[in-house]
């Protein structure tokens, strides 16, 4: 019987995880074996009683937990002395940033670990039901409109009172992606005046749609990327951007910049100059924070002023909601290994010619098997070429 381990997340404030309750339930009726790590559910106060009364077997050993799974399914990805517990050919399913992972890709490599990375699920309306990053990203959009209404020091909605009228926030949404329009979505409920703005003119009629206005700014030809993703800019065109927008940056109490761009270094989309050009007491959450930010002067995990502008930059941003972060991962991932199993063999049935696993696994047999990788991958060629090819 195929087991699936899940190991509870080592990161630092983390408080999500890979598998609730409900989950075992449906792992077992495919007919695999669970087992958790104690505490798994802790930070979303899920006991351990409740993983048993589901199916699991809770396993207080982390390293015993690696050693007997044959699939090992997490959020984030193992570190390199948990890879050391586990035998050649097991299967790990995770986020494992593996454009800026060569080393840890290169582990993988070595110990003969399989492995498929959450974050390369193609962007197909076959996998949208696995689609981690849309997911968390969603959550992420409500998340970062709820710090920054935290951080300002002014109500969202008009407010018709006897002491007063008091006018709606200005709220400013840079890329209207899956975290933007949920950005967008909420400030709105909440009753702010909200405009956006994305490379992405097609998106203009969904901002449109939830009541935004959409700021229009003549770019020359820019598009999107075959998975969904906007195209980079050119040097002209991101000089072009941050004039155009500056003004309504100035305006705005609150900004959300969302732009980033996949396996790259996110875009400076606002210099210090634009900051300090904002009225003291208003907003900047920057999405982007944690992979080097689209906000001149932002600084990764903190929350800074400047000049009486506060930048948030926190990141980590569905770990604000994790009992519904987890409940959307998990499914995600219930729903990838699903649809792969095979019920006669009662396993994952791996193919990496599918059109799905082709996109997602990274590693296969000692290898670097991805084909978006290969080329990045390709100076060390150990990781890309068949075992005895020069």
């Amino acid at each position: 019987m195929t087991i699936l381990g899940f190991p509870a997340e080592l990161k630092s404030q983390e408080k999500r995880c890979a598998v609730l309750p409900v989950n075992v339930k449906a792992y077992k009726l495919l007919g695999a074996s669970v087992q958790v790590q104690a505490g798994i559910g802790k930070h979303i106060h899920v006991s351990d009683e409740e993983y048993v009364a589901a199916g699991a077997d809770v396993i207080a050993s982390r390293d015993e937990l690696l050693a007997n799974a044959d699939i090992v399914p997490s959020l984030h990805k193992l570190n390199t002395d948990d890879l050391n517990h586990l035998t050649p050919n097991t299967m790990i399913v995770s986020y494992l940033d593996p454009f800026n992972e060569k080393g840890f890709v290169g582990s993988l490599c070595d110990q003969n670990i399989t492995s498929i990375s959450m974050e390369m699920i193609p962007r197909i309306s076959r996998c949208q039901k696995m689609d981690a990053l849309s997911s968390q990203a969603s959550l992420a959009g409500y998340v970062m409109v709820m710090q920054a209404v935290n951080q300002l020091d002014s109500v969202l909605p008009m407010m018709m009172t006897p002491a007063g009228t008091l006018k709606p926030a200005k709220v400013f949404v840079i890329g209207a992606g899956v975290a933007g329009l949920q950005a967008i979505a909420t400030a709105k409920r909440l009753g702010a005046s909200v405009t956006a703005f994305d490379t992405r003119t097609v998106v203009a009629e969904q901002v449109q749609s939830l009541g935004a206005k959409f700021l229009h700014i003549d770019l020359g030809e820019t598009g999107e990327t075959g998975q969904g993703y906007a195209q980079a800019l050119t040097s002209e065109q991101m000089q072009i951007q941050q004039r155009e927008q500056a003004k309504c940056i100035a305006e705005s109490d609150i900004v959300i910049t969302t732009a980033q761009l996949f396996g790259r270094k996110p875009p400076l989309l606002i210099d210090q100059q634009t900051v300090e050009s904002m009225q003291a007491g208003s907003v900047i959450v920057d999405m982007a924070a944690e992979n080097g930010g689209n906000v001149e002067g932002t600084v990764s995990g903190e929350i800074i002023k400047h000049k009486g502008v506060t930048i948030i930059g926190t990141g980590n941003w569905a770990n604000g909601v994790a009992k519904h972060a987890t409940q959307m991962y998990a499914n995600n991932l219930f729903n990838l290994i699903s649809e792969f199993w095979h019920k006669e063999e009662n396993r994952f049935d791996l193919d990496i010619e599918d059109e799905v696993q082709s996109g997602c696994i990274i590693t296969h047999q000692g290898l670097v098997v991805n084909a978006m990788l290969k080329s990045i991958y390709a100076a060390n060629n150990s990781l890309t070429s068949e075992k005895g090819e020069a």
